[in-house]
Parts: C-alpha cells; structure tokens; sequence
C-alpha cells in the first residue's frame, strides 16, 4: 500500500532515550511510551515513519554524525577535527544497510526531534545544508564525510522539534545551583561504564553508542578501553550532552546555527505543565502527574518564587514541561518565528504550534492520553503532508 506521505518522517529521541534499533524499544516504545508503539500505529494509519536510534549521552555533533550513517548505511565518522579536538576516535560502527535505499534530494526527508532530540536534528539539518568548514579545510577531500561537505540542504522537506531546550533550560541552571550535577553523573556513567562493558546480547537492548570514548566495544571489534579513563574522557570533557544542555553551549549552537534554510520547514510543539496563570499563592504544576517531572517543575517554581511573588517574571520563563522552560522549547533566541497559521505555512521561518497542556513525557505518550497523543502526531503528519504539497509547488515554480 501507498504511504499517505510521500517523504518518510525520522523521528530522533532525546537525552537517555532509544530508537527502534534497540531491543528496549520492543518492550517499552520510546515513542508512544505508555500509550503503544506510536510508529507502528503511524504505519498502520498508513505513515511511512522510522525512529533512529543515537548516543542517548552524546553531544548533539556526535548524535548527528550518527544519524547521517544511519540514514545513509556507512560508517560513523564524526570528524577529523572534531574528534581530535574532543579527545575521541574519529570512527564509529559501520552500518551496512541504510535506513532509507533513495535518501537524496529527490526522496526527501521529513525530521522530527524530542527534547535534546530537537537540538540533533536541528544541527543535523544545518550540516546537510552548510556543512562544516573546520572540517573541510582540515581533511583530505577523499576521506570527509558527506555529512560534512554541505549542499544537501534538499534533502530535507521539514523539521519539527518537540519540547526541545533551544536556549538551554532553567532546569539546567537549577541542578548547577544546588550542586545536583556531579550525583547526576556520577549515576549516569557509572551505569554507562558497566553496561557498555555488558556483552554485545545484552547491550542489543540498549546501546549507549560510546565506542567512540572506548566505553564498550565498536560491534564488530575489541577496542574498548580502560573504563576508568573512558569514563573521564566523557565526563570532563567538552563532547557530552551535558556540555551542549547548558545555556552556555546553547548559545555558541543557535550561533553556529543562526542561518536558517530557506526552503526548510520549521515547526515546534511545547508543552506546558504549570498553567497560565501564575501567582505566589500557586507554586506547583497542574498539568502533570508524573511524579518526577512535578518535583523538577515544582523545583523550577520554587526558584523562581521571588520572581513570582513581585509579578517581575516572564511566563516564558517559568512555565515549564518538567523539564525545558516554554520560552526555550518556543524558538531559538535568535532566529524569526511566528504562530503557527494552516493557512499561511511559510519555509525559513519557525512556526510555534498552540500549547499543549502536559509535561515533556506526554510529548511522547509516557502517562498520557492514547487518544490525545495518536491525535497529536496524526495531526502532525498531516501537517507534514501539506508541507510536502507547499515545498513541490515551490520546486516547480523556481
């Protein structure tokens, strides 16, 4: 049967998450969560749509490096100069069959992102379109990835980010504050270190993708490292997802990023756990009742209660989902937006979907409504339909 759309939809997943390479995502679809596989019943509705599996701790370079191998079946390559720089190896995994046969300007693609995943697909989108000049002057032409040469910017129809820390997040900010970091990463790769170490069988269920820090082996080979140095070249280094988390990082992206492509189509979709209306008499979420992401909204409210109480806030601010501030996941400071119109779908420009209520899990159907959430992303591909009718009428015109 026909697919109703004629690009395929990539979907990315965020920080700590999976795509559909991974043995987890039978048992427990990233996309969909709670509510059932959301690509299998995007494929039933008659949607040719894939989730990509990347390193759920990695910098959104590195996950973007691993999507462009992914998608086209060679080997990781995340860059002479950028790897030298990050203290990693240049090569990954080699995939020997590519996720899309006829990935090219003909067959396009259509890029939707969650979270930190919005970030990937957003850098992703820019290396297709500009490429990476460092790279460029600094490897021999007969050895860059194509990734990196640019001019493949028609190769993609749309992208869409979804609860994405576009400038960063007070969340962020918070955990630097009280000092919650370090316990976070020590949890974080002290799991890292022992699971990349677990034989190929059982990293099959979830791969964090780190061969390129010697955390686990590349499949394949018998290359990984001493754990304890591994470990610390991720933690301490610049090439992290923690590093890129951080409103600093954020900034020095939307920088590298700034140039947005004119043919491109942009949307983003928030959601907002706190409510409209926000006074020093209410400083808790209403709009979720996961328990964790109501301690991190609660905590950002909390923070924020001085603010508050004088009515000198920004509802961008400090509404948030749980974990991404409304005003961040909106738009990148510094690039143009607007509402989003159906009638009135514009390339090159960001186009701020309505707010939903919920928190960043019900994003993806984790604790959420099945039928809101299959709304949502039906509506979505509709959506992506229309655009794929717009960005042909634009081909034929030029």
């Amino acid at each position: 049967m026909e697919s109703k759309n004629k690009y395929p939809v990539i979907f990315v997943h965020g920080m700590f998450g999976w795509g559909g390479d991974e043995g987890l995502n039978r048992k427990m679809p990233y996309w969909g969560a709670s509510t059932g596989d959301l690509m299998a019943f995007l494929k039933d509705e008659g949607y040719e749509t894939y989730s990509v599996s990347v390193g759920p701790l990695s910098s959104a370079w590195d996950r973007a490096c691993e999507m462009y191998a992914r998608l086209t079946g060679t080997t990781v390559d995340y860059g002479k100069v950028h790897s030298e720089k990050c203290n990693h190896r240049r090569y990954g995994r080699t995939y020997e069959e590519p996720l899309l046969d006829d990935f090219s300007e003909e067959k396009k693609i259509h890029l939707v992102g969650h979270s930190f995943g919005g970030t990937t697909v957003r850098l992703f989108a820019h290396l297709m379109a500009y490429g990476a000049p460092e790279e460029i002057e600094g490897t021999n032409p007969d050895e860059i990835s194509g990734l990196f040469t640019g001019g493949k910017g028609d190769w993609l129809c749309s992208l869409t980010t979804i609860c994405t820390p576009n400038n960063g997040t007070v969340v962020f900010q918070i955990a630097e504050k009280y000092k919650l970091m370090p316990l976070v990463e020590n949890i974080a790769y002290g799991y890292v270190g022992v699971a990349g170490r677990m034989p190929m069988q059982t990293r099959q269920f979830f791969d964090f993708h780190l061969e390129q820090y010697g955390i686990n082996n590349t499949p394949g080979k018998e290359d990984r490292r001493e754990m304890g140095q591994a470990r610390r070249n991720i933690r301490y280094g610049i090439d992290n997802i923690k590093v890129d988390m951080s409103p600093e990082r954020s900034k020095e992206l939307n920088e590298i990023m700034k140039p947005m492509n004119p043919h491109l189509y942009y949307f983003s979709y928030y959601f907002n756990a706190v409510g409209k209306k926000v006074g020093k008499e209410k400083l808790k979420p209403i709009n979720t009742d996961f328990a964790f992401l109501y301690l991190t909204s609660s905590l950002v409210m909390f923070d924020n209660r001085k603010k508050i109480a004088s009515g000198n806030y920004s509802i961008d601010d400090v509404a948030n989902d749980g974990l991404v501030n409304i005003g961040s996941a909106k738009h990148p400071d510094n690039q143009p937006f607007k509402d989003y119109d159906p009638d009135n779908i514009e390339p090159g420009i960001w186009q701020v979907l309505p707010e939903f209520e919920g928190d960043h899990g019900t994003a993806i159907g984790l604790f959420a409504d099945k039928d809101k959430t299959h709304k949502l992303y039906l509506d979505m591909m509709e959506m992506l339909c229309k655009v794929e009718t717009l960005r042909e009428a634009e081909t034929v015109e030029s």
